[in-house]
């Protein structure tokens, strides 16, 4: 049919999100930040594109990354395309949402620490209307704008406001049958360890504290997050690191427990976003200041 688009087939969105995103930066590591995924991720997403696109998109520099010319004549192209669908989906849902309060949150702190807790805010201020999206990695929402934003990291966003919600410690959990047959640190050396992709510090940093040489730190399974390692855990699957305030559910329930009494303090810890710029959604504050004293009361600062 003359004029139709239907035999043209479109690289996948993610893909062309992590292009524009390490096109602007020129970073795929701060385009990771940026979207909520792993350098690796980014890496990938960019490669698939440019193996569906038969181009190279960027020069890959020991410490950047430098467009073609291929790649900067597609990048406005990708950008148009995208601030007319942002322009379009305000158009036709923007203003069924706007008078929600919008907060983006990690799924594990989400579902672990922050699901708990909504119910005393609903009490506390019931003409609030909040609409919570949890985030995966794997699952960005391409066009959603955020009123606040809960980020895991070391406190650094340019163009934010930051409130440090957590003050983190990690220590393995597991079974209680698990636990049993673990007497010292290195005994892990003969257990399943259970990563969560995307965090700087994780079992490397917990076995050099507790002095662990014999555990490969490397070893065991990896997963994209904290809810899944912890439920293979709690099925016997292996011993997982557990962030104290996503951990603390588990261990209160009785699923998992610590074998041990190390607690090692982390760089990395949630935080509330707030923009620096832009007029903010009215009910923001009153969300911002209801949360920060909940996050003191069940974590006090150090």
């Amino acid at each position: 049919m003359a004029g139709s688009t239907m035999g043209h087939r479109l690289p996948p969105l993610s893909w062309l999100r992590a292009f524009e995103a390490s096109a602007r930066h020129l970073s795929f590591t701060h385009a990771a930040e940026e979207l909520h995924l792993t350098q690796a991720a980014i890496s990938k997403q960019v490669k698939l594109l440019e193996h569906d696109l038969r181009e190279r998109l960027f020069e890959r520099k020991p410490r950047s990354l430098v467009l073609t010319k291929v790649g900067a004549a597609y990048l406005p192209k990708v950008q148009d395309a995208f601030q007319r669908l942002d322009a379009g989906t305000q158009e036709v849902f923007g203003g069924r949402q706007a008078e929600m309060l919008t907060i983006r949150a990690p799924v594990g702190y989400a579902v672990n620490w922050l699901a708990a807790r909504l119910p005393r805010f609903f009490e506390a201020c019931p003409d609030v209307s909040l609409r919570i999206v949890s985030s995966v990695w794997r699952e960005e929402s391409e066009t959603e704008r955020y009123d606040l934003d809960i980020r895991y990291g070391l406190g650094r966003w340019p163009g934010y406001r930051t409130d440090q919600l957590t003050w983190e410690t990690i220590s393995p959990i597991c079974l209680p049958a698990v636990a049993d047959r673990l007497s010292t640190p290195d005994d892990l050396r003969n257990e399943r360890l259970l990563h969560v992709m995307g965090y700087q510090e994780g079992w490397a940093t917990w076995l050099a504290a507790a002095g662990a040489r014999a555990v490969n730190a490397g070893s065991g399974m990896h997963f994209d997050t904290s809810l899944l390692a912890f439920e293979v855990a709690a099925n016997g699957g292996g011993v997982a690191l557990g962030r104290r305030s996503m951990s603390d559910r588990e261990r209160a329930l009785g699923r998992l427990v610590a074998p041990f009494d190390l607690h090692v303090s982390l760089k990395e810890n949630f935080y509330l976003l707030s923009p620096e710029a832009g007029a903010m959604h009215r009910d923001a504050g009153i969300f911002r200041d209801w949360l920060i004293a909940e996050a003191a009361v069940a974590m006090p600062a150090g």
